[in-house]
């Protein structure tokens, strides 16, 4: 895919596109694709892809060589966004986090102190 979007398709759209991964289904009929942009050019991309689908399945099915060509479906890959949030969070981590905890979750009496 990424091969095919590099070489085989001249949409000006497409230009700062990659391929974050490709789902096949196990029948090999319909393939989905992952990419990854910047937000502000996500809907650009997708209308890019939805154009070149033709063309882009026509090289696939040059370069796989498979009896069917997949139906092509594209999203956009989101881990990277998921990743940042996640970064952003853990520099806000509540400072009841840092409390003992037993196996069930509920916190441990502090040294020296009693426990009813």
């Amino acid at each position: 895919m990424a091969k095919v979007l590099l070489v085989g398709v001249s949409d000006p759209r497409l230009g700062n596109v990659t391929v974050g991964g490709v789902e096949v289904s196990p029948d090999r009929r319909v393939a989905k694709a992952f990419m990854i942009v910047d937000d502000a050019h996500a809907d650009e991309v997708l209308a890019g892809l939805q154009s070149a689908k033709g063309r882009i399945r026509s090289l696939l099915s040059q370069e796989l060589g498979w009896r069917y060509t997949p139906e092509l479906r594209f999203g956009m890959d989101t881990t990277l966004d998921e990743a940042d949030n996640i970064r952003k969070a853990l520099k806000h981590v509540p400072p009841t986090l840092a409390i003992a905890k037993d196996d069930h979750g509920y916190p441990l009496p502090e040294a020296g102190t009693c426990k009813e």
